[in-house]
């Protein structure tokens, strides 16, 4: 096995034009970690932020982008038991999946589902984890509950409007197109509303309130967020694509009994991302299994393509998820 390998770095903070094809060491598979040979590679909004330099990776992590990936195992390190090299499988990463290897704790890989393409299956970690543990764990979301989950056409809303629609929510969301609109109530959902025509807070509130609201968009969404809540309605905040930052009344909070929550992936513990990937292979891989839900990919781009990838994850046309081809790529 050679010693050195093909990975996009980050050769500056700007823009998709400062990713660059270069050479690295070969990872290793430390004590409870195994490599995996990629197959196939996700691009997530966190990867952008990265290369924007908005987004420093974690102390330990590597500064590669790349957040999760699918392949084939190619080591395995000491304590490794419940994995074999050449198993399929998918992984949250906590960096460098913008390469041809790259090491993760054994504990955050799942297998690939039965008939399965490598590609669609770099599509699932980084948003399953993402959303179970966002909407189901922290947001407690019950069958029957009215569900609002905004973007979604994204990774992330397609993944919510399924799931939230296999375990019985009523799934309301906001899209920016007629187009994606379709395809959201395509995936499950009782409603799509075009945001640019539509107020959805007037919409949510004539079907009693949300229960729940998962929410990546900030700014003055948060204030029109706590007013489309029901009464007891929760509020999960996962992003901020226009600002963390705005003027809220608090007395709403309050008189209302509304929570106001949120969360990120990347810095939490290794325990904390296995305890997820655990209620992940036992309440949802069945669900994959049996195709009662997929990942919606939108595109793939060969590695050397990686700042192509990027501009159509920046551009706000895609439908699900942006892959890189990594093997052969």
């Amino acid at each position: 096995m050679s010693k050195t390998m093909h990975a996009i770095e980050i050769s500056q903070p700007g823009g998709p034009g400062v990713l660059r094809m270069t050479d690295r060491p070969m990872p290793q598979a430390g004590p409870g970690q195994v490599v995996i040979k990629v197959a196939f590679a996700g691009v997530n909004r966190p990867d952008a932020l990265q290369r924007a330099g908005a987004y420093a990776p974690p102390p330990g992590a590597s500064d590669l982008p790349g957040l999760e990936a699918a392949g084939e195992i190619a080591a395995i390190g000491d304590g490794v038991e419940e994995w074999a090299v050449g198993n399929r499988v998918c992984a949250l990463l906590p960096g460098g999946g913008y390469a041809e290897y790259a090491a993760t704790p054994a504990a955050h890989c799942l297998p690939v589902p039965d008939g399965m393409e490598m590609s669609r299956a770099a599509c699932l970690p980084e948003t399953f984890f993402t959303v179970w543990s966002n909407v189901f764990e922290r947001g407690a979301l019950a069958a029957g509950e009215r569900f609002l989950v905004h973007g979604g056409s994204s990774g992330i809303g397609t993944t919510a409007i399924q799931l939230a629609n296999a375990f019985g929510a009523r799934v309301f969301t906001t899209a920016g197109s007629d187009e994606k609109c379709r395809v959201c109530t395509g995936l499950g959902a009782e409603r799509a509303i075009n945001y640019r025509e539509q107020d959805f807070v007037e919409i949510i509130r004539s079907e009693g309130g949300a229960d729940l609201i998962l929410d990546m968009v900030g700014g003055d969404y948060l204030p029109r967020n706590v007013r489309a809540l029901a009464d007891d309605g929760r509020l999960v905040q996962i992003a901020f694509l226009t600002g963390p930052k705005v003027t809220l009344n608090f007395a709403q909070v309050m008189t209302r009994r509304l929570t106001i929550t949120g969360s990120t992936l990347r810095p939490q513990s290794d325990l904390a991302k296995a305890r997820i990937a655990g209620a992940l292979r036992e309440r949802v891989w069945p669900l994959l299994e049996s195709g009662r839900i997929a990942p919606v990919m939108d595109s793939e781009f060969a590695l050397a393509e990686a700042a192509a990838a990027h501009e159509r994850l920046e551009s706000a046309g895609h439908i699900g998820k942006v892959v890189l081809k990594v093997a052969g790529g």
